[in-house]
């Protein structure tokens, strides 16, 4: 899945010289917690967080200096560099740069224009979807060795069961390089006669730990 599939098209923005109430009073009556700042071209020059607007807005005990700080410029409290995505890009890509900057949203841009916005939560809406976990089913988790074939070999015993494949993960095994871990979620409530399938082809089932049928 790329970014332009998922990413909000119509952002709230507004100007470098909008003041600290105006960023307080979008957020509130809009419920977002990030702000783009985008100059007339519609390049983003900056960024506003409700982390930023708690920073810089005024104690309630401040009453003398209160409206002046309320009057304040975003242009000299927002964040600069703005670290940017463009449509795109992939959702994995995209959820890795949140990891590593630790950031909560991220503009989009294409032609050095704001074209859209993802946050945090769009990314854990969107990787819940992909793993299938949202849809009524069972997990299946399978240790094989790690070589050529083995997801098409799995699969296909799934596939003999009639049971539908909402998706697959595929990680390293922890303790062993040799092997790894595929993942399914299947479209079964039982999945008892795909476990029994996959023993019976030699294949090692880490979940459900279900005991061995008995001879």
């Amino acid at each position: 899945m790329i970014i332009e599939d998922m990413m909000v098209r119509d952002v709230h923005t507004l100007a470098p010289d909008a003041t600290l109430n105006e960023a307080i009073e979008l957020m509130s009556s809009e419920k977002v917690r990030h702000l783009p700042v985008t100059d007339v071209t519609g390049k983003v020059v900056g960024i506003i967080t409700d982390r930023d607007i708690k920073e810089f807005s005024p104690s309630p005990f401040q009453t003398a200096d209160s409206k002046a700080l309320y009057e304040t410029k975003l242009l000299d409290i927002m964040t600069t560099p703005v670290i940017t995505g463009h449509p795109l890009d992939f959702v994995e890509e995209v959820a890795v740069t949140f990891m590593e900057e630790r950031i909560g949203c991220l503009p989009i841009v294409s032609e050095d224009k704001l074209v859209g916005m993802i946050t945090e939560t769009d990314i854990l809406h969107t990787l819940v979807q992909l793993t299938g976990a949202t849809q009524p089913g069972s997990q299946i988790e399978v240790k094989v060795p790690n070589k050529q074939g083995m997801l098409y070999e799995v699969a296909g015993i799934i596939r003999k069961n009639h049971s539908n494949i909402h998706s697959v993960l595929v990680y390293p095994d922890r303790h062993d390089e040799k092997y790894k871990v595929l993942v399914f979620r299947v479209q079964t409530m039982n999945p008892m006669s795909v476990i029994e399938d996959l023993r019976e082809e030699g294949h090692e089932v880490l979940w459900p730990n279900l005991p061995s049928s008995p001879l």
